[in-house]
C-alpha cells in the first residue's frame, strides 16, 4: 500500500457532523472469547461507555481482533454475555460499524459510491445519498477525488473513505481494527487528527484496536489493557489530547505502567 504521496488533510474543513446520532453501550460480563476449539480471552468484564473512545492495546496475538469482532456480531461468545444497551447482542447490525487495516473498499465503485453504499442498503433516495457522500467525503479532505476509483488514490486517501463510508451510516459504535497501521509515520498522526476532528459531535461510541501504546494514549479517553488470555484493567487516558504533553509527568507515568504490563 503506497501512501508517499499522501498529504495530511486540512482538519480547518472539518466542521460539526451532519448527522449527529446517540452513542451506545457495550457491555461484556463474565465473557468468554474466540472460538471454539481456541479461546484466547476469558472472563472479560468491561463496559463501554457511550460516547468515549476506549483504546485496547496489547502484544500479538492477545485477542484485540477476537474482542473487536465478538463487538461486531462475527463472533459469538463462549461463554457469558456481551451486551449494547442491555439487549443481549445477537449478530451484525448496522448500528455498529467495522473498520479494518485493510480499506476494503469496493474496487469497481468510485469513493462516492462506496461511501454511498450504507446508505443505499438502509433505503436513503439517490440524491440524498449523494448529496451525504459528498459531504462526508469532504470532512475527510476528499472533496476533489469522488469520481476516483480506490486503485487511483494514495493508501491514505483510501483509509479516509472507509472512515467516511462507515460514519456515513450514521452508526451508534464504530470498531476499529489497528486502521492506520499501515500508515507510514506522517500519514498515521494525520489520520489520528482526522479521526478525533470528524468523531466530534457525532455522538459515536469508538472501540480502537491498536498494538501502539502512544496511539492508544492519544486517541483513547481510556485504554483497555489485554494479556496473558485475560482483560488486565482499564486505566483512564490524562487529557487533554495534544501531542505536545508527551512529557507530562501522569502521561509518562501511564505509558511506563502499560508497558511493564504488557511485558515491554
Amino acid at each position: 500500500m503506497s501512501t508517499s504521496s499522501d498529504t495530511r488533510p486540512d482538519l480547518r474543513t472539518v466542521d460539526q457532523a451532519p448527522s449527529p446520532v446517540r452513542g451506545t453501550r457495550l457491555t461484556f460480563h463474565a465473557a468468554t472469547l474466540g472460538r471454539p476449539d481456541s479461546p484466547v480471552l476469558d472472563g472479560v468484564d468491561l463496559d463501554v461507555a457511550p460516547g468515549e473512545i476506549l483504546t485496547v492495546v496489547g502484544p500479538s496475538g492477545c485477542g484485540k481482533s477476537t474482542l473487536l469482532r465478538t463487538l461486531a456480531g462475527l463472533l459469538p461468545p463462549l461463554a457469558g454475555e456481551i451486551s449494547q444497551d442491555g439487549q443481549s447482542l445477537a449478530g451484525p447490525s448496522a448500528e455498529r460499524a467495522l473498520v479494518f487495516q485493510e480499506d476494503a473498499l469496493l474496487p469497481w465503485r468510485t469513493l462516492r459510491a462506496n461511501v454511498e453504499l450504507p446508505l443505499a442498503i438502509r433505503g436513503v433516495p439517490r440524491t440524498e445519498r449523494r448529496t451525504q457522500a459528498e459531504a462526508w467525503l469532504a470532512r475527510v479532505g476528499l472533496a476533489e477525488q469522488v469520481r476516483q476509483l480506490p486503485h487511483r488514490v494514495s493508501g491514505g486517501q483510501r483509509q479516509r473513505a472507509q472512515l467516511a463510508r462507515a460514519l456515513a451510516g450514521t452508526p451508534h459504535a464504530v470498531l476499529m481494527d489497528e486502521p492506520f497501521g499501515a500508515l507510514d509515520a506522517q500519514n498515521r498522526a494525520g489520520m489520528q487528527d482526522l479521526l478525533v476532528q470528524v468523531l466530534q459531535g457525532t455522538g459515536a461510541t469508538v472501540v480502537f484496536v491498536t498494538h501502539d501504546v502512544d496511539e492508544a494514549l492519544f486517541l483513547g479517553d481510556r485504554m483497555a489493557l489485554l494479556g496473558n488470555g485475560r482483560l488486565i484493567g482499564v486505566r483512564d487516558v490524562p487529557r487533554p489530547r495534544d501531542r505536545a504533553a508527551h512529557d507530562d509527568p501522569s502521561r509518562i507515568a501511564l505509558r511506563r505502567e502499560v508497558l511493564t504490563s504488557l511485558g515491554s
